[in-house]
């Protein structure tokens, strides 16, 4: 069984940054491919970045630029710093774990104008 659990959302205005963390555990966990969704309300969840066990990244063409995906192998764990934050940004963000398909619970970004 594999748990993805998402932290650092919160509140935050226009321009300002945040830093999510995407926390991965489980007897058959192993590390692949992670990446970040979010979905804003009356939205389809999109695809926001990724990232592989071999560092390789990709970017939605919106987050280019302002946001960057990392990871710490040792704590299993993906981060998303995320940059001149705008109120686009806001929703709910997702950790997936491509080899299992398994989603976190998701934390919530607002970002005030």
């Amino acid at each position: 069984q594999v748990q993805l659990v998402e932290s650092g959302g919160g509140l935050v205005q226009s321009g300002g940054s945040l830093r999510l963390a995407c926390a991965a555990s489980g007897s058959t966990f192993k590390f692949t491919m992670i990446g970040w969704y979010r979905q804003a309300p009356g939205n389809q969840r999109e695809f926001v970045a990724f990232i592989t066990n071999l560092r390789s990244t990709n970017y939605a063409d919106f987050v280019k630029g302002r946001f960057t995906i990392s990871t710490d192998s040792a704590k299993n764990t993906v981060y998303l710093q995320m940059n001149s934050l705008q109120p686009e940004d806001s929703g709910v963000y997702y950790c997936k774990d491509y080899q299992t398909g398994h989603w976190g619970q998701g934390t919530q970004v607002t970002v005030s104008s």
